[in-house]
């Protein structure tokens, strides 16, 4: 469990680069989009790695197997619906009538982020079915093992 709560928060942490990336080039909502999203995708790039391994390191201690919570679930879900709806609203733009330098990188930013969007939808959506479901990983077969070789 600390593995899907530290990659959910991982994808979450990646807003933390749009004040220190901002790259709007050119004025209009579109292009602010253009700038979000590749913040979102540089901040990701790094927050997502860090995140994995902390979770790697979490999982293999046994430290932090609660389940995950109903709030981070949908937060994280609504996250991901909202850059995959906004990623794939910019490639439309793109492949439209766009007036960016490079369109092929544009296309290749809106590609990614939809990916990264519907990641991050699946994540909180399996937080909150493993929630839902009433899924303990503290009754877990392997929780119980180590219990009882440390009785």
């Amino acid at each position: 469990m600390a593995m899907l709560r530290l990659l959910a928060i991982g994808f979450l942490a990646g807003v933390v680069a749009f004040p220190l990336l901002w790259l709007e080039r050119a004025d209009g909502f579109q292009h602010a989009r253009i700038a979000a999203l590749l913040a979102l995708g540089v901040g990701q790039f790094v927050t997502v790695p860090v995140a994995l391994v902390g979770g790697l390191v979490l999982a293999a201690r046994g430290v932090w197997a609660r389940t995950p919570g109903y709030l981070l679930g949908t937060v994280t879900t609504f996250f991901g619906v909202l850059v995959a709806t906004q990623a794939w609203a910019m490639g439309r733009w793109v492949e439209g009538r766009a007036q960016v330098d490079d369109i092929d990188a544009e296309t290749v930013l809106a590609f990614l982020a939809t990916i990264s969007g519907t990641v991050t939808t699946v994540v909180g959506l399996s937080i909150v079915l493993l929630r839902w479901s009433g899924y303990d990983s503290r009754t877990a077969p392997l929780r119980q093992r180590r219990a009882r070789r440390r009785g």
